[in-house]
């Protein structure tokens, strides 16, 4: 039988670990604190800040979210990462993407002191992760080796093709896949929106990873028969049936796939809980290499 594999549990596993980690920390004098800052009125973006905001209470981890108004300048977005920069009480920064069109992201991100990186997105983070040192990793690709870690799903040897070239998943994803350690050793494939024949690639694939952000993009025909399909996709659809009028899918056709397949995370409930687990795991990461730096200074 497929194998649906539970993102919420393999979350909750995690957090419980987290918060032994907090109480630890916290008997040291050392509170984690998350600074985010939200810009704009994405309705997303929105919903996504609440949530990582209750997960922090949830945990212990005090967070300070910044919310500016969908105008607000390039010099102000620095001056609230300087600020985070500077307050020895903050541990991690995040500021949450899509940004205004306006704003310039890469010169955002760049500001963020690299120690405090935990959404993993500064070239110097980066740069590690492709050294095959990583320090703050990507919190979706971070999410995915724990889903592999958690149902032994080895890497090594295998075939994975990644869907997808952001910065965010698809470059750092297979950068981790491909180094010489636990959890890599893979030989990697990407593709993308403008792959040509892109079936002929997926049907030879170990392991899927679809982050393209095409609904269900990913027919039963498109992969071969036990193998191991990770949906990152997150995308709304009409659906009149729906009370909302819409439903949630991913990047993957669920019903047609997992007919075929060793196993696969659904949407929601796959890939997305791992996600803001993986943000709290950074933050207490930060804190913890912040407090024994500080100790050994």
């Amino acid at each position: 039988m497929t194998k649906i594999i539970d993102g919420k549990k393999i979350a909750e596993d995690i957090k419980i670990r987290l918060k032994k980690e907090i109480d630890l920390l916290k008997d040291e004098g050392v509170v984690p604190c998350l600074g985010v800052i939200l810009v704009g009125n994405n309705p997303a973006s929105k919903i996504y800040v609440n949530m990582k905001e209750k997960e922090c209470i949830k945990l212990g981890i005090t967070s300070d979210v910044r919310r500016l108004n969908e105008e607000s300048s390039q010099g102000e977005v620095n001056r609230n990462i300087e600020e985070f920069n500077n307050n020895k009480n903050v541990n991690g920064i995040l500021v949450q993407l899509p940004l205004p069109n306006h704003l310039n992201e890469s010169e955002i991100l760049m500001r963020i002191n690299p120690e405090k990186d935990v959404d993993g997105l500064h070239p110097i983070n980066f740069g590690k992760i492709l050294d095959g040192k990583p320090n703050f990793i990507p919190c979706t690709p971070a999410g995915i080796l724990e889903i592999f870690e958690y149902e032994n799903i080895d890497p090594e040897g295998k075939h994975a093709v990644i869907i997808g070239r952001s910065n965010i998943v698809g470059k750092p994803l297979a950068a981790l896949l491909m180094r010489k350690a636990k959890g890599g050793n893979a030989t990697v494939t990407i593709c993308h929106t403008r792959t040509k024949n892109l079936a002929h690639f997926t049907k030879q694939a170990d392991i899927i990873i679809a982050a393209m952000g095409v609904p269900e993009g990913i027919k039963g025909d498109m992969v071969k028969e036990g193998s191991v399909v990770i949906d990152v996709g997150l995308n709304r659809i009409d659906d009149p049936l729906s009370k909302k009028g819409y439903r949630l899918v991913g990047d993957v056709h669920f019903e047609s796939v997992e007919k075929k397949v060793k196993a696969i995370t659904p949407v929601p409930g796959g890939v997305g809980p791992l996600t803001i687990a993986m943000l709290l795991k950074n933050t207490v990461y930060a804190a913890k290499t912040q407090h024994l730096s500080s100790m050994n200074k």
